[in-house]
């Protein structure tokens, strides 16, 4: 498989996030500024997740520009941050709407966590390094 596939998939992946996310949020019923109260930490959850997937993303792209050849490996490690990354949605709307409470704060902490561990595969540097020298690849070594 090709480096192309494998963004390709990834890209259309995060956009289907994205979507989720954006999709989970309610309109306010009212049509003063007073109405957007009740609403403002989803809201404020969401620009939160939208700017973490971003990151992810163009992180993403970059780390599929250094590979040269994608194996097994490289499928399993992407896989990895694809299934954090697709949680983003669930601890998204929950800490927004739980106002932040501990648990959902928590659980949402976990999907950055397990999202950022992905970082920390070899095989997410590129199966074959682009002879880069890259200082997260030369730590996960």
């Amino acid at each position: 498989m090709g480096r192309g596939r494998l963004e390709a998939f990834s890209d259309g992946v995060i956009a289907v996030i994205i979507t989720i996310m954006v999709l989970e949020m309610k309109a306010p019923h009212g049509v003063d500024a007073a109405s957007l109260a009740p609403v403002a930490p989803v809201f404020l959850t969401y620009v939160l997740s939208f700017v973490f997937v971003g990151i992810y993303w163009t992180n993403h792209h970059h780390l599929c520009h250094a590979v040269q050849h994608v194996n097994g490996a490289t499928l399993w490690a992407n896989l990895h941050l694809l299934f954090w990354l697709s949680l983003a949605p669930f601890v998204t709307g929950w800490m927004g709407t739980s106002r932040f409470a501990t648990l959902p704060v928590a659980a949402y902490g976990t999907v950055l966590l397990g999202a950022s561990l992905r970082l920390l595969h070899p095989d997410s540097c590129a199966a074959g390094r682009a002879r880069q020298r890259l200082p997260a690849c030369e730590s996960a070594r």
